[in-house]
C-alpha cells in the first residue's frame, strides 16, 4: 500500500472507532492481549531475527536489551492492554458545563485526536503499548518502527490485526509502515491530510529530525539525561540504593540516572559507598575534579559528560556547594525529564520539586518510575518532555482533545 492508501484507511478507520462503545473497544483489547499471549512463539521467532541482525551489526548490548523480547516481555505486553482495558474509558467525559445569561448550556467534551502516527525505535513493546492506548481511546495509530525491529513488529502488527478482525472490528486501526527508509519516514511526517498528530519516540537524532522536518503537529518525547542530588541531608544507605537502581536496573531506558550531583559536605562519606557499589555493577564514573579527590579510580569528566544520555554502563558526577547551585546545574544539562532528590530536609526537598524544570521531579526514589505503567496508566505511548498539553508519561487522557457542545432552544445572536 502506498503512504496515501494508508493514510485514508485510517481515516475510515478513526470514524468507525468513534462509533465504537466501551464495551466493544474492551473487547476488542482484551481479545489481542490474548491473541499476543498465544502467538508468543512466532513473535519471538521473528524477533531471533532481529537480535541476529544487530549483533552482526555491532550493536552495544544495552540497545539490543531494549530490542529483544522474552516470554516474560510479552506477558507484560499483554498484562499492559489487560490494564487499558479495565482503565475509564475518557471519551465522552464531559470537563464543564455552564450556562451562558443567554441561555446557552456551553459544555466541554472529550474526543478522539483521530489518526495518530508513531515513529519510534527499537522497542517492540511500543508497538502493542501504542495500539493500546490509541484504540481505548479511539484513535487510530499509523506505525513507522525503525529497520532493526521491522520483523518483531511486523508479527505483532499480525496478531493484533488478525485479533481485531476476529472480532468483527476494524483491522486498520491499527497500521504499520513496512518500508522503513529515511525517504518514507520523511514523507509519513508531512501526511497533513490524514494524520493528526505525530509522536516520535527514540533518540535526539530522531526527535530532532522529526520536529524540524514535520508538517503534522508533534508532541515531543524526550530523550533522558536524569539527574539524582545527593542532598546534604541524605540517608547515605537509601542514596546507594536508589542511584544503584537508577543507574543498573536497565540500562537504555530514558528514565535511568546518567548523572548524579553531590553536595560538598556529605561527599568525603557518600562517594566511597557510591562509588564502591557502581563499580560492582561494571560502571565507568567520569567526576569532576572534586569529586576524583575522594577516588582516584574516576575517569575525568569532559564538559559534554554532563549533557549526556549515555545508555550504557558509565555515569557523570559534580560535586557542588549548595542546593541552589545543584539546581541550577540539573536544569542547565537535564532534558526535562525526570530528577531525583535524595535528602531527610522537608524544606530542600519541597524547593527541589518547587524548582526543577522536568516532567518528573521524585524525593527520595528512583528515576525508573517514570513510566505509564508504574503510574497506573497501563501502557503509555511514551515520556512528554514538552509543556504543551501533554507532560510526563503519556496515558489515555493524553491521546483525546476536545470539542465545545452547544445546547440551545432557538437563541440568534443578535
Amino acid at each position: 500500500m502506498t503512504l496515501d492508501q494508508i493514510g485514508k484507511a485510517a481515516k475510515q478507520a478513526a470514524a468507525s472507532m468513534n462509533r465504537l462503545s466501551v464495551g466493544e473497544k474492551n473487547r476488542g483489547l482484551t481479545a489481542v492481549a490474548q491473541a499476543l499471549t498465544e502467538g508468543a512463539g512466532t513473535i519471538l521467532a521473528a524477533n531471533e531475527k532481529d537480535i541476529k541482525n544487530a549483533q552482526e551489526a555491532g550493536m552495544k548490548e544495552s540497545l539490543i536489551d531494549r530490542l529483544r523480547l522474552t516470554n516474560e516481555r510479552i506477558a507484560g505486553m499483554a498484562e499492559g492492554i489487560t490494564q487499558v482495558a479495565a482503565l475509564a474509558d475518557p471519551v465522552g467525559e464531559m470537563i464543564s458545563m455552564k450556562t451562558t445569561p443567554g441561555g446557552l448550556q456551553v459544555g466541554q467534551r472529550r474526543v478522539p485526536m483521530g489518526v495518530i502516527g508513531i515513529i519510534y525505535e527499537s522497542r517492540p513493546n511500543v508497538t502493542a503499548d501504542a495500539f493500546a492506548l490509541c484504540f481505548k481511546t479511539g484513535n487510530a495509530v499509523i506505525l513507522r518502527g525503525g529497520s532493526d525491529a521491522i520483523h518483531s513488529n511486523l508479527a505483532i502488527v499480525k496478531v493484533i490485526r488478525e485479533a481485531l478482525k476476529k472480532e468483527g472490528l476494524p483491522e486498520d486501526a491499527i497500521q504499520l509502515l513496512e518500508d522503513t527508509s529515511r525517504e518514507t519516514a520523511r514523507e509519513f511526517m508531512r501526511l497533513n491530510q490524514y494524520v493528526d498528530v505525530l509522536i516520535p519516540r527514540g533518540g535526539a537524532g530522531l526527535i530532532r529530525t522529526v520536529v524540524e522536518t514535520s508538517t503534522v503537529p508533534v508532541i515531543e518525547t524526550g530523550t533522558g539525561n536524569c539527574h539524582v542530588y545527593v542532598d546534604e541531608y541524605a540517608d547515605l544507605s537509601m542514596a546507594v540504593s536508589i542511584i544503584v537502581n537508577a543507574k543498573t536496573q536497565r540500562l537504555g531506558v530514558c528514565n535511568a540516572c546518567e548523572s548524579l550531583v553531590i553536595h560538598n559536605a556529605i561527599a568525603a562519606e557518600a562517594l566511597p559507598l557510591i562509588c564502591e557499589a557502581l563499580y560492582a555493577h561494571g560502571v565507568e564514573i567520569r567526576g569532576d575534579e572534586r569529586a576524583r579527590e575522594y577516588d582516584d579510580k574516576m575517569v575525568a569528566a569532559a564538559e559534554e559528560d554532563f549533557g549526556t544520555e549515555y545508555l550504557d554502563k558509565i555515569i557523570s558526577i559534580k560535586v557542588v556547594d549548595s542546593i541552589d547551585e545543584a539546581i541550577e546545574h540539573i536544569n542547565h544539562y537535564n532534558t526535562g525529564h525526570s530528577e531525583a532528590i535524595v535528602t531527610k530536609d522537608y524544606h530542600n526537598s519541597m524547593k527541589f520539586l518547587n524548582e526543577i524544570d522536568a516532567a518528573a521531579v521524585y524525593v527520595n526514589a528512583s528515576t525508573r518510575f517514570t513510566d505509564g505503567f508504574e503510574f497506573g496508566f497501563g501502557a503509555e505511548i511514551g515520556i512528554s518532555t514538552q509543556k504543551l498539553h501533554a507532560r510526563g508519561p503519556m496515558g489515555l487522557l493524553a491521546l483525546t482533545s476536545t470539542k465545545y457542545v452547544i445546547l440551545g432552544d432557538g437563541q440568534i445572536r443578535e
